[in-house]
């Protein structure tokens, strides 16, 4: 397929995500039954953000020829990739990037994310049956030229024994982080909540640590993040706050809470489910020098920054770990 053909494909598909087909339906309802944190809220959220963001062919076209990327596909690899699966189609946009490439991909898909993965794999095939051979599916990744990994610090070494004497992007753990200056607007603060709570802080783009000036109210941001307290009704999530609630009161610790959040102060980026660590600063250009180089970070959202609201809304040039995908894919 020339580019332009795969591009016009990829938009078609941007189309019947956001449709109601019988068969896309039946995959929704499947990956929530199969993953609890796979809400129907954060479904269709995870489906808008790449039908828009990801799917639409005037961004491809611009994104692809950023890289010259070839009409046709020359020394096409194949590319085994190992998919993560702590939010819905979290690995999407790898696939995205193989097959506008022109390369081929071998896809583990995650157990925790199969069933939206592995229709939108069998639709592409029942358009066109050569597509069977650009995008499969498999449990064991053997024969590829190359290889992208997605998933925590922990199973990184099992990528770097299995991977390491192959051309390769293996992720670890990254998380986010908010910078505030004391003077965000009350929609701004009501924006940064949906960066905290969207996909139940699962996501390595979700901020899970706020830097605030001294002296930092905390009553508008607590009472703006009132607007997911329905979340506290969610059992996986409320199993979460309660249990580090009753941490928090054992060990005597100063905390504050809405109801459905916990505020820490603490000096790690990385916090658990229901929980965002805050921390004071004093200069703020020399905190953002230190949070530039920190490498676990994906992004920063503030003023001047990633926009409130938007962390959870990445586009094609996003990239995880800041690690250029489409630039390696070239390099192959």
């Amino acid at each position: 397929m020339i580019l332009e053909e795969r591009i016009d494909w990829l938009g078609k598909l941007g189309k019947y995500m956001m449709g109601d087909s019988p068969a896309w339906k039946e995959a929704k309802q499947k990956a929530f039954v199969e993953n609890g944190w796979f809400t129907p809220e954060f479904i269709e959220l995870a489906i808008r953000n790449i039908a828009e963001n990801y799917l639409n062919p005037d961004h491809l076209r611009k994104w692809a020829a950023h890289y010259n990327v070839h009409s046709l596909p020359t020394n096409a690899r194949t590319i085994g990739i190992v998919m993560a699966g702590n939010i819905p189609m979290v690995g999407f946009h790898d696939l995205l990037s193989v097959f506008t490439s022109g390369h081929k991909a071998l896809i583990k898909l995650s157990s925790k994310d199969q069933a939206l993965l592995q229709q939108v794999l069998n639709v592409l095939v029942g358009w066109k049956h050569e597509m069977g051979e650009q995008i499969r599916s498999s449990e064991i990744l053997k024969g590829c030229d190359a290889y992208i990994a997605t998933g925590s610090n922990n199973t990184s070494r099992y990528f770097e024994y299995y991977f390491g004497q192959y051309p390769h992007i293996i992720r670890r753990n990254k998380t986010s982080v908010a910078l505030l200056t004391g003077h965000e607007t009350t929609m701004e603060l009501g924006q940064l909540a949906d960066d905290v709570y969207q996909f139940f802080g699962l996501g390595c783009r979700n901020v899970t640590k706020i830097y605030v000036p001294g002296g930092y109210d905390f009553e508008s941001l607590l009472s703006a993040c009132r607007k997911y307290e329905y979340l506290a009704d969610h059992h996986k999530y409320k199993n979460n706050y309660d249990y580090n609630l009753a941490l928090h009161i054992l060990n005597n610790d100063f905390y504050m809470t809405n109801g459905s959040l916990l505020l820490v102060e603490g000096a790690s980026i990385f916090s658990p489910i229901s929980q965002v660590n805050y921390e004071y600063y004093s200069d703020a250009e020399q905190l953002l020098t230190s949070l530039s180089n920190n490498q676990e970070i994906q992004c920063i959202v503030g003023h001047g920054h990633v926009p409130f609201g938007q962390a959870q809304r990445p586009g094609l040039f996003d990239y995880a770990d800041r690690v250029d995908t489409m630039k390696f894919l070239n390099s192959l």
